[in-house]
C-alpha cells in the first residue's frame, strides 16, 4: 500500500485552486532553478575573477549574484504565499466538509464514537494537513528539484566524483524507507492518543458541575494527566525514530561531502580539475546534502500528515446510518399531523440483545393528544426517537398522514416536527438566536411572542441585554427552569404539526408550571401532541393515554378508566401521582 495513500484525500480539494497550485509550483521551480545558478556564479568567479585577476570579471559576477538573489527573493516569497494559502484554504474546506458529513451521521453513530475522537481528528489531524500543504510538501518538492538539478550540476561539472554521490544515494533512501514506515504507523497512533486526551478532558469539563459536587476534581487531574503521559509517550516514540532517521541521514550525507572534499582537493593538487569547478562542485555537493536532509526531515511530517489523513479518510468515508431516500415523496398539503406506529419492533445498536420496541402498535389522530407513560426502559423515549427518525425500525412503519416516513427527505418530515426535551439543549449564543434555532427566518417580533406564549418573557427582558443576551456554554447562566421556557418558545416559534413534550414542565416551580402549562394548552390546541408524561396534570388533559411496558402498549385510554382497571397504570399512578388506585 502507498504509505502516502491517505494524501489522496486532498486531490479534490486542490482541484479549485489549481491556477493557484501552478503559480506556486513555477515559483518553485524558479526559486530553485536560481540557487542552482549560484553554482555557476562561483565558478566564474573563481576561475574567471580571482585566478585571471580580472576586476570586470568580479563585477559582472557580482551584479549576477545579486540579480540571481533578487529572483530567488521574489521566488521565494510568492511561493511562501501562495502554498500558506493553499494550506489554510483546503484545510478550512476539509474541516467544513467533514463536520457536515459528521453531522449528519444520526445518533446511532454517536452512541459509539467520542464526540472528542471526532473534534480532534477535526482539529489536531487538519492540521498537520495543513502543515502540509501549506509549507511540507513544497519543501520537499523543492529540495527534490534542488537534489536533482544538484546530481545533474555534479555529473555535468566532475562526472568522476558525481559517481562517488550516486554511490551514496542508496545509504541515504534506505534509512529514509525503513524508519519512514515506523515513523507512519507511530504518528497513527500519537494523534489517536491525542484524540483520547482531547476526549477525556472535553468530557469533564462539559461535566465540571458533577465533577465538582462530587468532589472529584483531583481524580479527573489524575485521569486527564494519565491520558497526557499517554499521548507524551506515543509521541516520544514517534519523535524517536525520527531523531534516528534524521541522524543517519546527516551523517551519510555530510561524510560523503567531507569525503568529496578530500578527492577534490588531491585533483586540484595534481591539475586535473580547477579551484573553481571544485568549488562550485563542492556548492552543489552541499546542496544536495543539505536538501537530502530537508528532504529527510519533512518525509517525517509527510507521514504524519498522511497518518492524519488516514484519519479524516476514515471519518469521511462513515456511511450515515440512517439515509434519506433517492427520490422522497412530499407529505400533504395542508398537514393534518396523523401518526401512527404499525407493528414496529428495534434495538438499539448498543444493545443489540434487547429489543427497545416489541411489535408496538399506537394510531394518534390529527389534533389528539396522546399521553405516553410507562416505567423507565419501557420504551417512551424510543417513539420519539422513531418519529423523528434518528433510528429506523428493523420491523414494522412509522408514518405521518399514512406516508412512511422513510420516504420522506429529512427536512420535510423534521420540520413538520418540534420537540421539547427534559433536558434543553440551549448553544452559546443570544436567547433571540436559541429560540429562534428552529426557524432562523423569524423576525424580532415572533421570537418575542414566542417567549411570551412560553412564560419566558418577564426574565428574558430582566436580563443584562434582554434578548441580545449571551446565554454562555449550554446557557448556564439560566436556571433549569428558565432553559425550559427557552425550549417551549423554541417550539411555539416552530409551530409544528405534530409537538412532542418530553415531561416539558419538570423543571419548573409550580407558579411556572401553571403559566407554562396554559401556554402549552394554547400551542397543544389544533395540533397532534404526543406527551412523555410523569405528572397527573398533564396525563389527565390528554384525549388518551398509553400504557407503555417492554415495548409494547399494554393499555389504552383516559385516566379514570385507566386507573379503575388497576393495571400497570394504576400501579404508576399510585407511585408516580400519589393517588389511591380507586382514584378518578
Amino acid at each position: 500500500m502507498n504509505r502516502y495513500a491517505g494524501l489522496q484525500l486532498l486531490a479534490p480539494y486542490l482541484r479549485p485552486y489549481r491556477g493557484k497550485v501552478v503559480l506556486a509550483s513555477l515559483s518553485l521551480i524558479i526559486a530553485a532553478g536560481t540557487v542552482l545558478a549560484f553554482g555557476a556564479c562561483l565558478r566564474a568567479l573563481i576561475d574567471r575573477g580571482f585566478a585571471q585577476g580580472r576586476g570586470d570579471i568580479l563585477d559582472y559576477a557580482l551584479a549576477s549574484l545579486i540579480v540571481v538573489a533578487a529572483v530567488l527573493a521574489v521566488a521565494s516569497g510568492a511561493r511562501f504565499y501562495l502554498v500558506s494559502w493553499l494550506g489554510e484554504r483546503v484545510v478550512g474546506d476539509v474541516r467544513r466538509d467533514l463536520f457536515a458529513h459528521v453531522v449528519r451521521l444520526g445518533p446511532a453513530w454517536f452512541e459509539v464514537k467520542r464526540s472528542g475522537d471526532v473534534m480532534s481528528r477535526i482539529s489536531s489531524d487538519a492540521q498537520l494537513i495543513e502543515q502540509v500543504v501549506g509549507s511540507s510538501a513544497s519543501v520537499v518538492l523543492r529540495n527534490t528539484l534542488m537534489c536533482i538539478g544538484g546530481v545533474v550540476m555534479l555529473v555535468v561539472t566532475n562526472p568522476k566524483l558525481a559517481a562517488l554521490v550516486l554511490a551514496v544515494v542508496p545509504l541515504v533512501v534506505a534509512p529514509i524507507i525503513v524508519f519512514g514506515r515506523r515513523v507512519r504507523r507511530l504518528s497513527r497512533e500519537a494523534q489517536a492518543r491525542m484524540a483520547d486526551m482531547v476526549s477525556e478532558g472535553g468530557e469533564t469539563l462539559d461535566a465540571v458541575r458533577t465533577v465538582q459536587a462530587f468532589a472529584q476534581e483531583e481524580r479527573a487531574a489524575r485521569r486527564f494527566g494519565e491520558a497526557t503521559e499517554r499521548a507524551f509517550d506515543a509521541a516520544r516514540q514517534r519523535i524517536a525514530q525520527r531523531a534516528v532517521m534524521t541522524t543517519m541521514v546527516i551523517f551519510v550525507v555530510f561524510a560523503a561531502v567531507g569525503f568529496l572534499l578530500w578527492m577534490g582537493g588531491h585533483d586540484v593538487l595534481t591539475g586535473t580539475i580547477s579551484a573553481g569547478d571544485l568549488s562550485a562542485f563542492v556548492f552543489y555537493a552541499v546542496l544536495v546534502a543539505t536538501s537530502g536532509g530537508s528532504i529527510s526531515e519533512n518525509i517525517g511530517d509527510l507521514q504524519r500528515a498522511a497518518g492524519a489523513a488516514e484519519r479524516l479518510a476514515e471519518l469521511r468515508a462513515e456511511p450515515p446510518v440512517i439515509v434519506e431516500p433517492a427520490t422522497p415523496r412530499a407529505l400533504p398539503k395542508p398537514l393534518k399531523g396523523a401518526v401512527s406506529f404499525e407493528d414496529v419492533s428495534f434495538r438499539y445498536p448498543t444493545r443489540p440483545e434487547q429489543l427497545a420496541l416489541d411489535g408496538l402498535r399506537l394510531d394518534v389522530a390529527p389534533g389528539e393528544t396522546v399521553a405516553i407513560v410507562g416505567p423507565s426502559g419501557a420504551g417512551k423515549t424510543t417513539v420519539f426517537n422513531l418519529l423523528l427518525r434518528f433510528y429506523d425500525p428493523e420491523a414494522g412503519t412509522v408514518r405521518v398522514d399514512g406516508v412512511d416516513i422513510r420516504d420522506l427527505a429529512f427536512a420535510d418530515l423534521r420540520g413538520a416536527l418540534a420537540i421539547v426535551p427534559q433536558e434543553p439543549v440551549l448553544f452559546t449564543a443570544s436567547v433571540a438566536d436559541n429560540i429562534r434555532y428552529g426557524r432562523p427566518e423569524a423576525t424580532d417580533a415572533e421570537v418575542r411572542a414566542a417567549a411570551e406564549t412560553a412564560s419566558a418573557l418577564g426574565f428574558i427582558e430582566a436580563l443584562p441585554q434582554g434578548f441580545a443576551t449571551h446565554l454562555g456554554a449550554r446557557g448556564v447562566r439560566l436556571s433549569g427552569g428558565q432553559r425550559q421556557r427557552i425550549a417551549i418558545a423554541r417550539a411555539v416559534l416552530r409551530n409544528p404539526a405534530i409537538l412532542m413534550l418530553d415531561e416539558a414542565t419538570s423543571a419548573l416551580d409550580a407558579e411556572s408550571e401553571l403559566a407554562v402549562q396554559q401556554a402549552l394548552d394554547r400551542l397543544m390546541t389544533g395540533r397532534t401532541t404526543l406527551v412523555i408524561a410523569h405528572r397527573l396534570a398533564t396525563v389527565q388533559k390528554a384525549d388518551r393515554i398509553a400504557v407503555i411496558d417492554q415495548g409494547r402498549v399494554v393499555d389504552i385510554g383516559r385516566h379514570g378508566d385507566l386507573v379503575r382497571r388497576d393495571g400497570l397504570y394504576a400501579r404508576l399512578a399510585e407511585l408516580q401521582f400519589n393517588l389511591s388506585a380507586a382514584a378518578d
